[in-house]
């Protein structure tokens, strides 16, 4: 058999396609019209963005506190260009460590009250580096059940090459995470992981529930705070937001949401953030993080201690859109953040939807299947705290003329 051949089918076949989970090949609604993934976007000025010499309103980006055009954060950028050049050429075992990763490192550790932290170049390495460092033979991995897919391979990494036993809990239910821990023997090692905000859903985790019930049985906790850095605890992350920044053992974030760049960090204890210094496969055979996107992150701490308000503003667009999707009978499910789903339901309705909003000037995310249940398809929408009261009134507007056009 020809490698290719299910290549080949993926792209013209629907047969093959749901073979793979996917109801239609992409080709079909390319054919339509209605593809909405891979547009390319042409200029971006944090709200707006112009895709086939046509502005339209974002509201499908992480860029919650809108510091990508932030005079500051742009300068600071092209002063690291002009002093370090582009690369640093190398890991950060070998030449690869500026004393900038240091600073930014220590930066970071005292912004979400911990000790140590370290910086990988991607957020997804992070959880994939980190999670089988952290765990040996005999351990116990136990996860959301909706945990992100970094958090998701990052456990198979572990379980693939140690062995490593994994349980999963119903999403945001203590109870059900209490079960499993009681089920597991008192000489194992366990490590609890969750999202801090789940991305897909805008929920928090309860973590004053969790905690407690890791603590009662010798469980460590991890938080990812991908979505939550920027967005809670005055953009301290999910811990602080509850009050339990000393209680949450590791702390998880990127930098490709609030802080405008690429890249992700650990947090915790010193000597634990030295063991995933040494042991995390894909922190040791990487590149460092270029000068430009460490320094944007320095300048973006430094924003947003300087402008708390951005952080006020972000959560206050959140909850205006909430209230009145809901008001107009829109499911928008559990949301509690600026990240804001609206389930649809049918796939070919919620294609539809998207392609309403984007003739209209608005440009949104779309979550189909098999990335959601086949019931489930929706639109991925988040804002941003330099999103103004006129746009979101008329986002709001057109969200009105995109339920009645498809009687939602």
């Amino acid at each position: 058999m020809d490698l290719f051949e299910k290549c080949i089918g993926f792209y013209d076949d629907p047969t093959v396609a749901q073979k793979y989970g996917y109801p239609t090949n992409p080709r079909t609604v390319m054919k339509m019209g209605m593809f909405p993934y891979f547009i390319p976007i042409e200029q971006a000025e944090g709200t707006e963005v112009v895709i086939h010499g046509r502005r339209l309103l974002m509201i499908g980006s992480n860029n919650y506190l809108g510091l990508t055009n932030h005079p500051k954060v742009k300068e600071r950028a092209m002063e690291a260009i002009r002093k370090y050049g582009t690369s640093c050429t190398g890991s950060r075992f070998l030449n690869g460590t500026l004393q900038m990763h240091v600073d930014l490192e220590e930066r970071l550790a005292a912004f979400v009250g911990q000790e140590a932290a370290l910086v990988f170049s991607t957020g997804f390495q992070v959880n994939l580096g980190s999670i089988p460092a952290l765990v040996d033979p005999g351990d116990i991995l136990i996860t959301d059940k909706e945990v992100h897919a970094s958090i998701v391979d990052g456990v198979r990494q572990a379980k693939g090459q140690k062995g490593v036993q994994t349980r999963f809990f119903k999403h945001n239910e203590a109870a059900d995470l209490e079960s499993i821990l009681k089920s597991c023997p008192d000489d194992a090692g366990k490590l609890v992981v969750v999202d801090g905000v789940y991305s897909m859903g805008g929920d928090i985790a309860p973590l004053p529930e969790i905690v407690p019930i890791c603590k009662k049985y010798g469980a460590r906790i991890l938080c990812d705070d991908a979505h939550s850095l920027g967005v809670l605890g005055g953009g301290r992350g999910t811990a602080t937001h509850f009050g339990l920044a000393p209680d949450v053992d590791l702390v998880m974030g990127t930098f490709s949401k609030s802080f405008a760049s690429i890249g992700g960090f650990l947090a915790g204890r010193k000597e634990v953030i030295h063991w995933v210094q040494i042991f995390a496969r894909p922190f040791i055979f990487s590149a460092s993080l270029p000068p430009a996107n460490v320094a944007t992150v320095l300048a973006c701490l430094d924003v947003m201690q300087e402008e708390p308000e951005r952080v006020v503003r972000v959560n206050a667009v959140g909850e205006r859109v909430r209230t009145e999707l809901r008001a107009m009978g829109y499911n928008i499910a559990v949301s509690e953040t600026p990240i804001i789903p609206i389930v649809i339901g049918d796939m070919m309705k919620t294609i539809q939807a998207w392609k309403i909003l984007f003739d209209s000037g608005i440009y949104t995310n779309v979550a189909l299947p098999p990335a959601v249940p086949p019931d489930m398809s929706l639109l991925r929408t988040s804002y941003m705290a330099t999103h103004t009261d006129a746009q979101v009134d008329r986002i709001l507007e057109t969200f009105g003329k995109v339920k009645q056009l498809l009687a939602i």
